[in-house]
């Protein structure tokens, strides 16, 4: 059997920028991505504390030290700059490989910047 796992977490992201003029995605600082195993491309959900807005979308990679998490497209009507996001993906596991499996947790300080990899 598959198991849908959340395979990484990022908390405490807050929004830097967004840009309605785009086919959709979110943005995330290259170190984000690396620190988190997520890929360009791959799907996340992600959750606005401040307004309870829930959404699915695709990654962007924005340059590396950049602190920049930016909503693009439809995406950018979900949030403000200054909201704080947690952002999750996930990954289809066979039952065994799930019982030895740990969720990647990321947790951003200042400027986006991560505090724990």
């Amino acid at each position: 059997m598959l198991r849908i796992l959340c395979k990484s977490k990022i908390s405490n992201a807050v929004i830097t920028a967004k840009e309605l003029g785009y086919n959709g995605s979110i943005g995330l600082d290259k170190n984000i991505i690396e620190a988190t195993d997520i890929l360009p491309g791959e799907q996340v959900q992600v959750l606005n504390a401040n307004n309870g807005e829930r959404f699915t979308t695709y990654v962007i990679e924005e340059k590396a030290d950049s602190g920049k998490i930016v909503l693009y497209g439809p995406a950018a009507r979900k949030g403000e700059p200054g909201d704080e996001l947690v952002i999750l993906s996930y990954g289809l596991m066979e039952t065994k490989e799930s019982h030895n499996f740990n969720m990647r947790v990321v947790t951003l300080g200042k400027n986006n910047q991560c505090k724990n990899k």
